[in-house]
């Protein structure tokens, strides 16, 4: 992302496909606001010439939360400088860009913790305060 990507304006013909992506996000942040149903766009599938990701990213910002999830290669997940608006990069073994979505949402999917997870975390924690009771570790 250049320091130098600055934002776009009305009649900038560079900013078309940033800005068509922006309506989306915005659309998407009313529909959250609204109903609480969050929204991704996979930005791998957006008509982008080249330098549009780099304005759109620049646009966006970032925000103060940054995660990366290591499963089957690694996942980055940052919150933008918009409230609500994260990108998640899913890469291979390989760091090799898999998927780049922006995931309308107040917190990203990725690091919620799956449902049988938790039920799994509550029966391995039982196991373990068992052991303790008993004089295990």
């Amino acid at each position: 992302m250049s320091d130098q990507a600055s934002k776009p304006t009305a009649d900038d013909p560079e900013w078309d496909a940033a800005k068509a992506i922006l309506h989306q996000v915005r659309l998407a942040l009313g529909h959250l606001a609204d109903t609480g149903e969050t929204a991704q766009i996979d930005l791998r599938a957006q008509p982008l010439a080249p330098g549009d990701l780099e304005r759109l990213l620049a646009w966006l910002g970032r925000g103060e939360v940054e995660a990366t999830v290591t499963a089957l290669g690694p996942t980055r997940v940052w919150e933008s400088a918009v409230p609500g608006v994260w990108l998640v990069d899913h890469r291979d073994a390989d760091d090799e860009r898999l998927t780049l979505q922006i995931e309308v949402a107040p917190f990203p999917d990725i690091l919620r913790s799956p449902p049988q997870d938790i039920e799994q975390a509550v029966a391995t924690l039982d196991a373990r305060l068992g052991a303790a009771v008993d004089g295990g570790p």
